[in-house]
């Protein structure tokens, strides 16, 4: 049985949800991002049992079409700034059109309307969120960091950096707790 789940976008949310099904003696054959597939069918009871124990993880069973295909949206948008390897002539429509097979203007009308926010305003949040781990982490220059996650400058990458949270990545690092937002709150 395939279950999706809402809100898995690191490998951490993959290993709780796998102690989840664990504790629950509920054997299962894969679990990935926003997905478990199930040995065997779950009964209504378990769940209901199982959707308990992921709300309270912060995770959520989604049982509406609609809502799944925004989830794995999301999971291949995560994915693709994961590999920090975006090239500057990214388009993000060719890139979701080809990895659904499916109308643009449908999937981003269908994504805002459940996530209150574009598919583009999503990325780039993503793209933020990716920037300031990696500045955390110090391990690229600046230019490095923009190049890989696909800006054309440095300086596109600072105005939209911010754009989104009001300071300039050098500020950011220099900040003692760094503002990170979850990626499962974006």
């Amino acid at each position: 049985m395939k279950i999706s789940i809402k809100n898995m976008v690191c490998d951490r949310c993959i290993s709780a949800v796998e102690n989840i099904f664990k504790d629950l003696n509920i054997p299962v054959s894969a679990v990935g991002l926003g997905t478990v597939e199930t040995d065997e069918p779950l009964t209504s009871a378990q769940l209901t049992l199982v959707d308990e124990q992921l709300q309270i993880q912060g995770f959520q069973i989604l049982d509406d079409a609609s809502k799944t295909q925004v989830e794995q949206i999301k999971k291949a948008i995560i994915l693709e700034i994961n590999r920090l390897d975006i090239a500057e002539d990214f388009v993000l429509s060719k890139f979701i059109t080809a990895h659904f097979a499916k109308d643009y203007s449908l999937l981003s009308k269908n994504f805002s309307f459940y996530e209150k926010v574009t598919l583009e305003q999503y990325f780039i949040l993503q793209k933020i969120e990716k920037a300031k781990e990696l500045l955390i982490y110090n391990e690229f220059t600046l230019t490095e960091i923009s190049h890989k996650l696909g800006y054309k400058s440095v300086q596109h990458l600072s105005a939209q950096f911010k754009n989104t949270t009001g300071i300039n990545p050098t500020a950011f690092k220099k900040l003692e707790i760094p503002n990170r937002i979850p990626l499962d709150r974006i």
